[in-house]
């Protein structure tokens, strides 16, 4: 049983409101929520759940687990909890790690190369139990030091989708904690003892020092205005094409004016 209490209800309100704003669930969605281990992904799912149970439409939620095959990785807490809470779960065993030693180009990022073999594994798994859509975890926080990691450190004005086709074109992953802040997911994380267990990466905490320098970025400017990161997920909604230095937008425009004159 959930703690229901002031975290669960603002995540829950929170989790509707982008549900609807972004069309993210429909009638006979049968949906993968990605579970990892982590706070993140046990809030995504039961707050899921919660909305399923009183939702005005029908539709499926399969909890599914990927081991990458790290040693030390601890599936069976995973999902000898999600069986007693009563989901429906699927564990996939890969050889990812093995991949990744094997293929991953010196210098390259371990973590961006792992994720992609993840992602593989989840539309192949999504495939096989005839699901369309996959639900991440990401919250408000991700969405914006995204956003900040790539004009700092790339060049591009790019965060992530709530909503988004994905490349094979067969299945939508959406994040439906879009609107939950960090905090809020963390206080009720540990409310209800979620067993959270770790990925297992050899090189866990040493790739994310930049995400990190944004985390603080974050917290020394909430210290001045404390909705600087609601602020920020607005603007991510707010976007004006004509005031960014967009080429290829600037360029439609020319065209468009030399042909009406």
């Amino acid at each position: 049983m959930l703690v229901n209490n002031s975290p669960f209800r603002k995540i829950k309100k929170l989790t509707g409101k982008a549900v609807g704003n972004f069309g993210l669930i429909e009638h006979g969605d049968r949906i993968v929520v990605a579970v990892s281990g982590g706070k993140d992904s046990y809030t995504l799912l039961h707050i899921l759940e919660q909305l399923r149970l009183r939702a005005p439409i029908q539709y499926e939620l399969i909890a599914v687990n990927v081991d990458a095959g790290f040693p030390g990785y601890r599936k069976d807490v995973i999902e000898g909890y999600l069986q007693e809470c009563g989901f429906q779960v699927h564990m996939e065993a890969t050889n990812c790690a093995q991949i990744i030693e094997e293929k991953r180009h010196p210098g390259s990022s371990y973590c961006a190369f792992c994720a992609r073999l993840r992602r593989g594994v989840l539309y192949a798994v999504a495939d096989r139990l005839g699901c369309n859509k996959i639900a991440l975890g990401h919250h408000l926080d991700d969405f914006i030091e995204t956003l900040l990691l790539n004009q700092f450190y790339t060049g591009t004005l790019k965060a992530m989708s709530p909503k988004l086709l994905a490349d094979n074109n067969r299945h939508t992953v959406i994040r439906p904690l879009v609107y939950v802040e960090e905090s809020d997911i963390i206080k009720f994380a540990q409310q209800n003892e979620f067993p959270t267990i770790d990925c297992g990466c050899p090189v866990m905490g040493q790739e994310d020092q930049n995400r990190q320098r944004m985390k603080q970025l974050l917290t020394d400017l909430q210290k001045e205005n404390r909705y600087v990161k609601r602020s920020m997920i607005r603007a991510l909604s707010n976007v004006q094409p004509r005031h960014l230095l967009d080429l290829e937008m600037l360029g439609l425009i020319e065209r468009g004016r030399t042909l009406g004159a």
